[in-house]
């Protein structure tokens, strides 16, 4: 790491508990005369002190660094700014073509008669397996067990390069599969909010933040960490310390205020924000959050709001550092003193917020009363499309008007008799065939997660039961979900109700959600029958969750497992039954729901950070399977000349010592023109391309 240039970038001593460490002062620049950088957004400010400390004249300048201090409101500014994050983030999707570059360099330098050992990141990188995994087995106590083997069967050869990668690369570490999803151990262990480093003897801290190869690694925003998703090529240069460039983003406030009403989840909320933004048009800005009701916000519930980003189409939805932050730092298992080096760091850089620090000045500012919000889902195909509960059957109804026109009404009533292991069922227009809890979006929000376990156990208590037809699945975002679920004993009724772990991964959230058991496919293609997904995810695209489900809702956990009870969205779940009990007496979802006090006793009864601890004690050393991939500890990697996957780059065949000239690209050519709302989901799917599919 190079320390600031600049003339005003003198390292000050600032005194810690386990000793001191050297800052890069952000009070010296506005003292300098160079931008009111006490009033600049938080996240500007980020950006800042990482091009002061890294000012070296030649990647990053001193007219960079007063570009971005001189910052304002009403003109951003209009030249580049270079970005370098302090790690970057990757999951395995996206991440092996990324390790496949640097392993092809090494072996093109060793060609050229190089050392190939000097190629490795420059700045730390993290890579997380967890888009593999998918439902192929549910609703039983091995589907955990059997999901891993086929994982593990399907991708051995992603897997063991990778493995490759971590004990060959420097700065390079692997995650093993079935620990977590990407973002959410990166919220629970990852990532520090202030990092330290030596550079020359000296210990220099500065903020946490960093680049991701996944659209939702802003769920990091609600920990105050400055970080959104990138390409791949982005990802490598960053990672070979080349900056990120960038246009002055606006930065649009939104604030806070109130808080949720007894009802409405977290979910709701994000809902409700991606609707308003969506709206509003943010695309290319960043958003941070600001208000009195920021302190009514548990971390959890802030980084469900930053975790969906993309949806209300912002670069990040930033919420600053504050008390709350250090309570979560605490909570999860992270030492005192690091929680004593962000506190004393953020509040010396004026990076931490409270409720009588001035409000930043903004391009422009929204404000939401949280107080309104109400219970809602999202869909049938897009996350900005909500819809409160109220009206969700209304909803569904006009959406089989638009599909059927006329006939609706007589298509309304259309059925196919299924059996699905000996039980008999239904299945008709609208009826739930996947009900998933998954996506890190709400498995990070103990909140969330405890009131479906808390509805589940009030169902079971009532007699209810979930349909046949309903395949149902429940994919923690990390072990320690598991744990605290077990703790407050409702893992049991989940799984009564069919709501087994079924694996720690992203699972039906990208596409993973598996085959729907027979008859049901033939069911839903012979009677030509519309029928939905409901899932705690963050997309619901066109055939993103399954190629059959034409109808997709996002939902609260809690939500999930309410219409995986019903068995069909078309109905009114705020008027109507949800079921009956055993005696054949109505039962509403009024009767089971939890309110906010029960579940705020619950999370103080089961959450502690000795779960955190142990379960990332060991996060690196993997499950058994992991540790018996056979991997050769060589500096170059065997690439097969027989693989369809893992092959070598042919850029590198002719390459040789001479520096090519740099030529301009001329006559490119559109290689899509796509309309409105076509996704990659159309494109390539994560999960299984059907042989009968556009893909």
């Amino acid at each position: 790491m190079t320390r600031s240039k600049h003339p005003l970038g003198s390292p000050r001593r600032l005194a810690i508990a386990s000793g001191s460490v050297e800052i890069c002062s952000l009070e010296v620049l506005e003292r300098g005369g160079i931008g009111r950088v006490s009033r600049l957004p938080f996240s500007i400010k980020i950006l800042l002190e990482a091009a002061l400390r890294q000012c070296d004249g030649f990647q990053v300048r001193e007219e960079d660094v007063a570009a971005i201090a001189s910052w304002s409101a009403k003109s951003p500014g209009r030249g580049e700014i270079p970005f370098k994050p302090a790690r970057v983030l990757m999951q395995d999707f996206t991440g092996v073509p990324a390790v496949v570059d640097l392993a092809a360099l090494r072996s093109a330098t060793a060609r050229l008669g190089g050392d190939p050992r000097r190629i490795h990141p420059v700045i730390p990188v993290d890579l997380v397996i967890d888009h593999s995994v998918q439902v192929d087995r549910f609703g039983g106590s091995s589907a955990l067990r059997a999901n891993v083997a086929m994982e593990f069967e399907r991708n051995r050869e992603r897997y063991e390069f990778l493995r490759w990668g971590s004990k060959a690369f420097d700065g390079f570490r692997v995650v093993p599969p079935a620990t977590g999803i990407v973002h959410q151990v990166n919220l629970e262990y990852l990532a520090t909010v202030v990092q330290t480093r030596d550079d020359g003897g000296a210990v220099v801290a500065f903020p946490d933040s960093l680049v991701g190869t996944d659209s939702h690694t802003t769920m990091i925003n609600g920990l105050g960490v400055v970080g959104w998703g990138v390409g791949g090529i982005e990802a490598e240069a960053c990672m070979l310390a080349q900056p990120l460039y960038m246009l002055p983003p606006e930065v649009v406030g939104v604030r806070l205020c109130g808080e949720l009403p007894e009802g409405a989840t977290a979910t709701d909320l994000v809902l409700t924000i991606t609707e308003l933004l969506r709206r509003k048009g943010v695309v290319g800005k960043f958003v941070e959050f600001c208000g009195p009701g920021l302190g009514r916000l548990s971390l959890a519930d802030r980084a469900t709001i930053a975790n969906m980003a993309p949806e209300y189409g912002a670069t990040m939805g930033f919420f600053p550092v504050d008390g709350e932050t250090l309570r979560y730092l605490a909570g999860s298992g992270r030492s005192e003193d690091l929680v004593d080096l962000v506190e004393r760091y953020t509040k010396e850089q004026g990076l931490f917020r409270t409720d009588e620090t001035p409000e930043p000045e903004f391009s422009e500012t929204l404000s939401l009363d949280m107080g309104r919000v109400e219970p809602s889902i999202a869909g049938p195909r897009r996350p900005q499309d909500r819809i409160p509960l109220r009206d969700a059957a209304k909803s569904f109804a006009r959406l089989l008007e638009e599909t059927f026109g006329d006939a609706a009404d007589a298509e309304r009533a259309r059925s196919a008799p299924v059996e699905i292991d000996g039980r008999p069922g239904e299945l008709r227009h609208g009826s739930v065939v996947i009900a998933a809890i998954t996506s890190c979006t709400n498995t990070s929000n103990p909140t969330v997660m405890l009131s479906a376990g808390i509805l589940a156990r009030k169902a079971v208590e009532k007699g209810l039961s979930v349909p046949a037809h309903v395949k149902t699945s429940l994919a923690p975002g990390s072990k320690v979900v598991t744990r605290y679920l077990e703790a407050a004993g409702v893992l049991s009724a989940l799984e009564q109700l069919g709501f087994h772990v079924v694996g720690y991964g992203c699972t039906t959230c990208i596409g993973n959600s598996g085959p729907l058991p027979e008859p049901i496919p033939r069911a839903i293609q012979e009677g030509g029958l519309l029928v939905a997904s409901v899932l705690s995810g963050n997309r619901n695209f066109e055939g993103r969750v399954h190629p059959l489900t034409r109808a997709n809702y996002l939902a609260s956990p809690p939500l999930v497992v309410a219409y995986a009870l019903a068995g069909t969205v078309d109905i009114d779940l705020v008027a109507d039954p949800i079921g009956r009990d055993p005696g054949g007496r109505p039962v509403y979802l009024r009767d089971i729901w939890p309110s906010q006090r029960e579940v705020r006793d619950v999370v103080a009864s089961c959450l502690s950070s000795e779960i955190f601890r142990e379960e990332y004690a060991d996060v690196f050393g993997g499950s058994e399977e992991w540790n018996a991939l056979e991997v050769e500890g060589s500096v170059l990697y065997a690439f097969q000349e027989d693989s369809t996957y893992i092959r070598e780059p042919s850029f590198f065949d002719d390459i040789t010592a001479d520096v090519p000239p740099v030529r301009p690209i001329r006559s490119a050519r559109c290689l899509a023109l796509l309309g409105d709302s076509v996704t990659t989901d159309h494109i390539s799917p994560a999960g299984s391309i059907p042989a009968d599919g556009p893909a």
